[in-house]
């Protein structure tokens, strides 16, 4: 089956996000058109994480094209803020409020990549404590904790996506759930430019602090912020603050031979064009 395919060096893909309308035979489509053959899924949607029609119809399409689907990215209900400040009180498993329905939707995500055969489960856990004695760091872990255990019963990894949290704490997470689940089905989905955008690290230099946790790739670009309250700004990969041929070489220092996921959140035909500019940038450093 394609899905069981592992590349022996890195390929370019992108994300796709799926909705209720979402053709998928037509994305994938579009996808080989623009002279790709592998993307991670996004879905945000809880109703589609229960629909087989969904899945029984990514599954023909993946056939039908020749897609690899490197990982299933799976949203949360509730109010999400892309900030400092409302965002520590919103995004992921952090805020207490949103947490135990999160944790179902997220085990739900699992279950809806195992039937669309994805081995890559991954997604944003929200601002994690620095203090490892700050209680809510421990009752994110023992949510963490029961993703992992959800994925490896399905055959999967868990991925964080970097950006809220700094690589050590990343890193500590990962160790401490290691600690007490054994190692395996735990990794990192690595967004450099969300690294900076949250002013939490430079991405090259964070490959030498989880470099062997990286299982997958965002090909994104962006700025430090520049203001106390707000991101920086997500830019065309290329012209943003990455230093993508360090991070790319960096990458193949470390070993990584998994796909680069290009990733450019607008919409319409500049993010069309976008992403084919930053498929070519890349496809020069790989």
């Amino acid at each position: 089956m394609i899905q069981e395919r592992i590349g022996k060096h890195m390929k370019i893909g992108v994300l796709i996000e799926l909705f209720k309308d979402t053709n998928i035979d037509e994305r994938f489509a579009e996808l080989r058109s623009m002279g790709m053959e592998s993307c991670q899924l996004v879905c945000w949607n809880r109703e589609i994480l229960h629909d087989d029609k969904v899945a029984e119809a990514v599954n023909v399409a993946v056939e039908k094209h020749g897609v690899h689907i490197t990982a299933f990215w799976c949203g949360w209900e509730g109010r999400r803020v892309w900030d400092f400040y409302e965002g520590q009180l919103t995004l992921g498993l952090v805020p207490s409020d949103y947490r135990v329905e999160r944790l179902k939707m997220l085990m739900e995500g699992s279950d809806f990549a195992k039937k669309i055969h994805v081995k890559d489960f991954a997604t944003h856990v929200g601002y994690m404590p620095e203090n490892p004695y700050d209680p809510k760091y421990e009752e994110v872990l023992v949510a963490c904790k029961a993703i992992v255990e959800k994925c490896r019963e399905n055959g999967q990894n868990f991925l964080f996506e970097t950006g809220q949290e700094t690589p050590v704490t990343l890193k500590r997470a990962i160790q401490d759930i290691e600690k007490a689940l054994g190692k395996g089905h735990v990794g990192i989905n690595l967004d450099p430019a969300n690294l900076l955008m949250y002013g939490k690290a430079n991405p090259v230099d964070a490959l030498d602090v989880f470099g062997e946790y990286v299982m997958g790739i965002h090909g994104k670009d962006g700025c430090y912020p520049t203001d106390g309250h707000a991101l920086g700004a997500e830019m065309p990969l290329g012209q943003g603050k990455v230093n993508y041929p360090a991070f790319i070489a960096k990458l193949k220092e470390v070993g990584y031979q998994r796909d680069i996921t290009i990733e450019r959140e607008i919409s319409g035909e500049e993010q069309k064009k976008d992403i084919l500019m930053a498929k070519e940038v890349l496809e020069k450093l790989i």
